[in-house]
């Protein structure tokens, strides 16, 4: 793969992540607790493992890679520190995820109730936050095969 071939991939990601990132906003308009972080996690449970598989970076990509080239794959992946690149994604991976962005995702779980201008800002922080772990992943990703492009190019 060449840096022109890896940085249209990414491009690619992120338009998939930014259409997944819609779907959570349309999701927390509606006006049912729970709803929308139930969606958010359904989303991110298909969404990073396709991203992975558009890298080659899920578990059984890695495993058929030339030995030194899985080696090198998974330095970079242990010192990117990514949690969910080379790994089968949980649930309970994904949770975590969703944790960390605990006080937006609370916020916009109560301002969904309150009509119209509350469910515009409960759809905008859910976009938001639905967009900043997706393209976090893409951009770990993209690292990650950077890193392994000296050693897979002649």
């Amino acid at each position: 793969m060449t840096l022109e071939q890896l940085e249209a991939l990414r491009a690619e990601c992120r338009a998939m992540v930014t259409r997944r990132a819609g779907l959570s906003a349309g999701a927390a308009v509606v006006p049912l607790l729970g709803i929308d972080i139930g969606a958010d996690a359904a989303l991110l449970l298909e969404m990073i493992p396709a991203i992975n598989r558009k890298f080659g970076l899920t578990p059984e990509q890695i495993d058929t890679l030339d030995p030194q080239l899985k080696k090198i794959m998974l330095v970079a992946i242990t010192s990117i520190g990514s949690e969910m690149i080379g790994k089968v994604v949980t649930r309970q991976l994904i949770m975590r995820a969703l944790s960390r962005m605990g006080v937006r995702l609370a916020g916009k779980s109560a301002l969904k109730f309150v009509p119209l201008l509350g469910q515009a800002v409960a759809a905008s922080i859910s976009f938001g936050a639905m967009r900043m772990i997706g393209n976090a992943h893409v951009d770990d990703c993209y690292e990650v095969l950077k890193r392994s492009l000296p050693a897979t190019q002649p």
